[in-house]
């Protein structure tokens, strides 16, 4: 996997990606917008990659910028099912030094991209947090549109948020313009 725009490409994760990873979800922001309770070592995040690189019905992406190669985010493409051609999907930026610029946005949009240009699917689906309205937005702009809310599914400090589910077809991506 290797696609990208003037400003971002998505390349596959690689154990080497582990620090930067491990940084990221001990930063205590990121580990709330993502709602990660779970304490990991670099060791472990490592493992991970390493067990994911062999795993057919997953996808897993490092979000780097062109002009450097700095990785500023990580994601994935997961769960994926050819039969009823549908996947899942996460994104996550390697701390909140990298939000706020429109990356995010950028790096949904190539994902999705590829998900219905190469992978031929027809449905991604993710699910965010309500205490994440900047990244429910940043779907919306792509063409994710919400389809439910699990109410009080996080609890986090004492406080609860809801998990809104949402998703995008291949017709959502093509109406939008967004398609190649």
């Amino acid at each position: 996997m290797l696609i990208q725009d003037e400003v971002l490409y998505l390349r596959p994760v690689t154990p080497r990606d582990a620090g930067a990873i491990h940084a990221s979800v001990t930063e205590p922001e990121i580990r709330y917008l993502t709602g990660t309770h779970s304490l990991f070592t670099v060791e472990q995040v490592r493992q991970h990659i390493v067990t994911c690189e062999d795993d057919d019905s997953r996808i897993d992406f490092a979000v780097c910028l062109r002009e450097d190669d700095t990785m500023i985010g990580e994601g994935g493409i997961v769960e994926i099912d050819v039969a009823n051609q549908l996947a899942y999907f996460r994104i996550a930026m390697l701390g909140m030094k990298n939000t706020g610029k429109g990356y995010g946005t950028r790096a949904v949009l190539l994902a999705v991209r590829y998900v219905f240009d190469v992978l031929k699917l027809n449905r991604l689906q993710l699910e965010v947090y309500s205490h994440n309205p900047h990244a429910k937005r940043s779907y919306e702009k792509v063409g994710f549109q919400v389809e439910g809310i699990l109410r009080e599914k996080l609890l986090w400090d004492g406080v609860y948020s809801d998990e809104i589910v949402m998703s995008i077809l291949r017709k959502d991506y093509e109406k939008k313009g967004t398609a190649q």
